[in-house]
């Protein structure tokens, strides 16, 4: 037992935030190594790989953050295992009620995360453009830093909407609108070049896309490829 100890490895990864929940859990029931998450914007957590901050896998959000490291030859291997979509959520007790993109235009504050960088924000501004209404409501918007920060603006009711992925919500909001056909949006995996420990970075990767792993995945309201 001591030399099996001994022997596991210690695991960076670097996730979106909206995987906080069920990384957490597939890591508390992942026995070979030992894994430390760093969560945040999947922009953010690009442009800290990029300046040399320690990771062995990254996971992000969307694919633009993962083609920045690829291009600079920080990938070393790469799988889509995820993908999401998006919802507009109210504080559980607002009766606002939305049935179409246009309802946006009414509502005075609406937090999502920074439309120009955060993928869950860049989905949300691509989606209410493709619908003609961003220009009618960027001056309601309210950017956060991340998607778990735009929901708990709402949790709050320091606004009065959010747009959020499908998987972040709780019982201190109610999805008030169901985006259908919306952007594509992928969450694709990673291991780094700049990793120490290749083979343990890889498994956990495999891992990410086993049977179990998905299960989780599943029941957080992920889909899966």
């Amino acid at each position: 037992m001591i030399a099996t100890l001994l022997l596991a490895a210690t695991i960076r990864v670097s996730a979106a935030a909206s995987l906080m929940d069920a990384l957490g859990e597939i890591a508390r029931k992942y026995q070979k190594d030992a894994i430390v998450f760093n969560f945040g914007a999947s922009s953010l957590l690009a442009r800290q790989i990029i300046e040399g901050a320690p990771a062995d896998v990254f996971i992000s959000a969307d694919e633009i953050q993962m083609d920045r490291l690829q291009q600079r030859g920080l990938i070393a291997s790469r799988k889509n295992i995820l993908s999401n979509t998006l919802v507009v959520v109210v504080p559980a007790d607002s009766r606002i009620a939305i049935r179409s993109p246009n309802d946006l235009i009414a509502i005075r504050r609406i937090a999502l995360a920074q439309p120009d960088s955060v993928p869950a924000g860049v989905y949300a501004k691509e989606w209410l453009t493709r619908a003609g209404v961003w220009d009618r409501i960027a001056g309601n918007v309210i950017p956060t830093e991340n998607v778990r920060a735009a929901l708990a603006a709402v949790e709050s009711g320091n606004v009065d909407a959010g747009i959020v992925y499908a998987t972040d919500t709780s019982r201190k909001v109610r999805i008030a609108f169901r985006v259908i056909n919306g952007p594509k949006i992928a969450f694709p995996a990673a291991v780094l070049t700049q990793t120490r420990e290749g083979a343990a970075a890889q498994h956990f990767l495999d891992y990410l896309q086993s049977d179990p792993a998905r299960q989780v995945f599943r029941r957080y309201g992920f889909l899966l490829p």
